[in-house]
């Protein structure tokens, strides 16, 4: 059995959407022929939310090393608050030690805290070991280069500069790349051309049905609404932010549509966005959803909660809603994965996504939900009406489970997705050595 170095700072009980890949992948790796061992970051130095349960999602013979950070408060008086260079010298040392000691085959990068990945160029310069990259979200972008209406501070110009200079140096070297959109594979082979020949693979996250017997195992809190309070809660629980506008006008847009012809049944609707923040701070908590209730009038109807939630109180809130409703972002290239634990709530599902996002393609085939989508020059007129209907249709057959085909839906399992995440890890071993054996390298690489 080969062995994979596993490197995602955020991990249990840490609760962030980046390490959910590995979380729900670890329990299959093994069926595949690899073993994992996870090099992550000590909860006490990573800012936001823990939640404890998600340690039982985690096999317990997972091998963990966790390693320490530059405190926060102390990095911030430097400018250096971001985890990934709080943390890079105690990863780099770590994962050093164990590709000494250890017969290490493979580096697997999970992460959105893109500043760490570049240890995986240069753990390859000193023991020969491959790496492969899976890119969550596009480490460097020009989306925010086209919003001009969108102000960037000097601590994310800052961030953007880094970036910039890492990425370039990091990526070319990548012996594997795995991403959640085809756009982002695309993306970085035209910028780094060697890309084209190493083996690649578009991987949305998984889903985990055991996730949602934990929480009915273990019922969570839900200080957020009543469930047999009358009204029909609609539940969002996920980040907002400006690029999701769009969407908002045309959930929004429906709202007063259906409240103006359809007050019976319309006035009973309670949105409830939570955890709709990225800010540990309570204070930098941005409300970015009730500004646009406000604007279009249906502000009675719509709360927002930013600060995050643990994850397996967010799947309580899934559970305990009416209906659940999921707004997109403008960028076409982004994917939800939270679109799976939404489907494996088996509520009924209304999503409004750019055109070109996988999400409609997901939702259609699997029936799961009713999909509105959008693109950027229809402005939305006609996503409204069609929003409108669906959803009358939707509360006056409450409580009913979509008709969701779980067949279609099969790929979209943990255990499928690491099936295949394995399949690439093979590909890449055998391009990387071609002959010999893995241990042969990288002995020859120590000597």
């Amino acid at each position: 059995m080969r062995t994979v170095l596993v490197v995602s700072p955020c991990f249990p009980p840490v609760s962030t959407p980046e390490m959910q890949r590995v979380r729900m992948g670890l329990p299959y790796f093994s069926q595949f022929g690899w073993k994992p061992i996870v090099l992550a970051v000590e909860p006490r130095f990573i800012p936001g939310v823990v939640d404890p349960l998600l340690l039982e999602s985690v096999p317990p013979e997972i091998e963990i090393d966790r390693v320490r950070a530059i405190p926060g408060a102390l990095a911030r008086r430097a400018g250096l608050g971001d985890l990934g260079m709080r943390s890079f010298p105690f990863l780099f040392g770590s994962g050093a030690r164990l590709m000494e000691d250890r017969s290490i085959d493979l580096v697997y990068f999970s992460t959105t805290v893109f500043s760490v990945t570049p240890l995986g160029r240069l753990w390859k310069q000193r023991f020969r070991i491959p790496f492969v990259v899976d890119m969550q979200d596009p480490w460097v972008t020009d989306y925010w280069k086209t919003r001009q209406n969108v102000s960037r501070g000097a601590k994310a110009r800052i961030a953007d500069t880094i970036h910039g200079l890492l990425e370039p140096w990091t990526m070319p070297e990548a012996d594997g790349l795995i991403a959640v959109s085809e756009d982002y594979i695309h993306t970085l082979q035209a910028r780094y051309p060697r890309l084209n020949h190493v083996p690649s693979m578009v991987l949305p996250f998984g889903a985990s049905e055991a996730d949602f017997a934990i929480v009915r195992k273990t019922p969570q809190l839900n200080p957020f609404f009543s469930a047999g309070s009358g009204h029909f809660h609609g539940v969002y629980a996920g980040r907002g932010g400006a690029d999701m506008e769009p969407a908002l006008r045309i959930i929004f847009g429906a709202l007063r549509q259906g409240l103006g012809a359809q007050p019976e049944i319309f006035s009973r609707v309670r949105l409830h966005f939570i955890g709709t923040s990225y800010a540990a701070d309570q204070r930098k908590q941005n409300k970015t959803i009730e500004p646009v209730a406000r604007e279009l009038g249906v502000a009675d109807q719509v709360v927002e909660h930013p600060a995050r939630v643990p994850y397996f109180q967010a799947l309580q809130l899934l559970l305990d809603a009416g209906f659940l409703i999921v707004p997109g972002s403008d960028d076409s290239q982004y994917t939800a994965s939270k679109i799976y634990p939404y489907i494996l709530s088996r509520k009924p599902l209304l999503a409004v996504f750019h055109e070109r996002s996988s999400v409609c393609d997901i939702l259609r085939r699997t029936r799961a939900g009713t999909v509105v989508s959008f693109n950027s020059q229809n402005g939305g007129g006609g996503s409204v009406d069609s929003l409108y209907r669906a959803w009358g249709d939707l509360l006056r057959s409450l409580p009913c489970p979509p008709p969701t085909d779980w067949q279609e839906f099969r790929p979209y399992s943990a255990e499928e997705m690491v099936r295949k995440q394995c399949a690439l890890f093979d590909a890449v071993i055998a391009r990387t050595h071609p002959s010999g054996t893995v241990d042969q390298v990288h002995r020859a690489g120590r000597n």
